[in-house]
């Protein structure tokens, strides 16, 4: 078994390389987003440099609970949470616009293809954070890093909508399918969004709703907490 001090290495090695991975990620697909007139591809990349911010909370996160096992929220990341949601709600709005433009004109991209690749590659690397952040999690008794593994599943369904626009365009060749997908992206971001400002006041979002589904009474705890925080 594994000691506490290698779980925690490994939780913080988890959080560099989502922050990275995610820089990787958003530099390809914004780029071949540009290159092939896809938006849901450039939305997802856009999306993807988002979650950096969001990352660099949570690598934060893991080194102060590392250092004091204080899993409630310090001002960096609450701070970091209200940037982050304020960025999700730019990317919701342009991508809107940005849609119902090419709706309206017909716009379509030249492929998609890239789509494709980035999306399954996506797929593959969230599903294997989402494991070992929740075994990770779990070794630790830590609800906090539970709650990233969840809302690391968030970052997998963006890659299934854009794997399902790309495939759709490419075996349909119907330019609307692209706007749709960035629609359904926006979507999503408009969530992220407002998850990430209910957690900056202190609030039980959907991520720790779920972690806590099998510890009800931390569940509990968290919310007593919340309700005397100031």
């Amino acid at each position: 078994m594994k000691s506490k001090e290698s779980l925690f290495q490994f939780a913080i090695i988890l959080a560099v390389i989502t922050v990275v991975y995610n820089i990787f990620e958003g530099v390809a697909a914004v780029y071949f987003g540009l290159e092939d007139e896809t938006l849901a591809l450039f939305g997802f990349g856009l999306d993807s440099f988002v979650e950096v911010m969001s990352g660099i909370g949570i690598w934060h996160m893991v080194l102060r609970i590392k250092r004091n096992e204080d899993e409630h929220r310090d001002h960096f990341e609450k701070g970091a949470l209200k940037v982050t949601g304020t960025a999700f709600y730019l990317l919701t709005t342009g991508l809107i616009i940005t849609s119902i433009y090419n709706l309206i004109t017909g716009s379509h991209p030249e492929t998609t293809s890239w789509g494709i690749i980035i999306a399954v590659l996506s797929i593959l690397v969230m599903w294997w954070l989402i494991h070992n952040k929740r075994r990770v999690g779990n070794s630790l008794n830590s609800s906090a890093i539970i709650a990233d593994a969840n809302c690391t599943k968030v970052c997998m369904q963006l890659s299934f909508v854009l794997l399902v626009a790309s495939l759709g365009y490419e075996l349909f060749e119907i330019g609307s399918i692209d706007a749709i997908g960035s629609l359904i992206i926006a979507g999503i971001a408009f969530r992220e969004g407002k998850e990430a400002f209910e957690k900056a006041k202190n609030q039980t979002g959907c991520c720790e709703e779920e972690a806590a589904k099998d510890d009800p009474e931390q569940l509990m705890s968290d919310r007593d907490k919340n309700d005397f925080a100031p």
